[in-house]
């Protein structure tokens, strides 16, 4: 379907943008083989930077939230429950859902909406997720930074000259 008509045309124009400066990751399982899926990483996107701070300051403010809800739910009385969980027992792994969930929103924010489950591969959210997975993807980070710099340095190249015209 055209995207707009002229007179006797039908006309469809595209625009392709230059992805030259990705990283593009194929994500195996344990054994080697692959789920089929893949991240990639903007090189030159000057919000990863602070995607990646807002993780880290969320990861932190989760950490914070738990120990704080696990202190109030341990001064409680307990009361055997009506099936396996004591009622603390109940709530404390209700928190350790929502944790899981929080944690799992601040990787998102690094590797992208739905990228945690990728890594994941079926796998069930589990304690120390975070922190593998900001792990692998450490060795991506100076080259991220590296890019960041040549950026500034563009952009600085860029401008400085035409503020010597404009004086």
């Amino acid at each position: 379907m055209p995207f707009f008509k002229m007179k006797g045309y039908d006309v469809m124009e595209t625009i392709t943008l230059k992805k030259k400066n990705t990283i593009k990751f194929e994500i195996k399982r344990e054994d080697g083989t692959s789920t089929g899926e893949y991240l990639e990483f903007d090189l030159e996107s000057v919000d990863f930077p602070l995607r990646l701070n807002d993780s880290d300051r969320k990861h932190k403010q989760n950490i914070d939230y738990v120990k704080m809800q696990l202190a109030v739910i341990d001064k409680e009385e307990d009361v055997k429950g009506k099936y396996v969980l004591s009622r603390k027992e109940e709530k404390k792994f209700r928190l350790m859902q929502e944790f899981y969930k929080r944690e799992e929103e601040a990787l998102d924010l690094i590797i992208g909406k739905g990228g945690t489950k990728k890594l994941l591969d079926g796998r069930s959210p589990y304690v120390t997720m975070y922190d593998d997975i900001y792990e692998m993807l450490e060795p991506i980070f100076p080259k991220i930074q590296t890019n960041a710099d040549d950026i500034a340095e563009k952009i600085k190249a860029k401008y400085s000259d035409k503020e010597k015209d404009i004086l």
